[in-house]
């Protein structure tokens, strides 16, 4: 009974502080916006945001780690489900908390060094360009590539690995791991906005699917966790 009451906090928890942090870091930040502009305009943003922006994407981070426990401690909940598919699907969603918080730990700790050095007075253009490159660098590998790309993989297959042992276990209806399913697979085809330029290989329309995919995805953690507190 602990873990499942464990299991069902965690799984209301996690989407509603994710979704915090991401509507503060919108309100402050601009955030994903701001991440098309030049890296000058970035870094001066990233300034004035002061101490509180630092905090907040610390805080953005840490919500990627939620998912570490919830992985480790759902299958407790699912009695009946195969016990293989739920160490696999264990395995999968603790991968997938650990690259969203590598792809995102960045922020808090790499940028505020770059937007303070970019901005010191004996700057010379030479340093500019440099952080313009190892910020970019950096936004693409471990922004793109790490955190988008892989943790929208591995997040979509860790729901969808959840979704079927939901199917099979006794405390929740079948149509809710199907939700999960379906909402799991629609993540790892976004995954593959960030796979290219997609503007030119028709990929446009999965770029407008990750939010909806995202709220859905939440939707779907609450009401998981709500019916197992049921």
């Amino acid at each position: 009974m602990t873990d499942i009451i464990a299991s069902a906090v965690l799984l209301i928890v996690l989407p509603l502080a994710f979704n915090a942090a991401f509507a503060g870091l919108a309100l402050s930040f601009e955030y994903p916006d701001v991440l098309r502009r030049p890296t000058a305009e970035v870094l001066d943003r990233f300034r004035r945001g002061g101490t509180r922006l630092i905090l907040l994407w610390w805080a953005f981070a840490l919500t990627a780690v939620l998912l570490v426990p919830l992985a480790g401690i759902l299958p407790s909940a699912l009695v009946g489900a195969d016990a293989t598919l739920l160490s696999l699907g264990s395995i999968v969603g603790v991968v997938a908390g650990v690259v969203q918080f590598l792809g995102l730990i960045r922020w808090p700790f790499l940028v505020p060094y770059l937007a303070r050095v970019s901005a010191e007075p004996d700057a010379t253009p030479a340093r500019k360009e440099a952080v313009d490159v190892v910020f970019q660098a950096f936004n693409r590998y471990l922004g793109v590539a790490v955190g988008e790309h892989l943790g929208l993989l591995f997040t979509g297959a860790w729901s969808i690995l959840v979704g079927a042992a939901i199917t099979q276990a006794d405390l929740l209806p079948d149509w809710l791991g199907g939700v999960g399913i379906a909402a799991g697979a629609v993540l790892a085809l976004c995954s593959l906005e960030f796979v290219g330029s997609f503007e030119r290989t028709g990929w446009a329309l999965v770029a407008r699917l990750t939010p909806v995919a995202y709220v859905v995805w939440s939707l779907w953690l609450v009401a998981t966790g709500v019916f197992l507190l049921l």
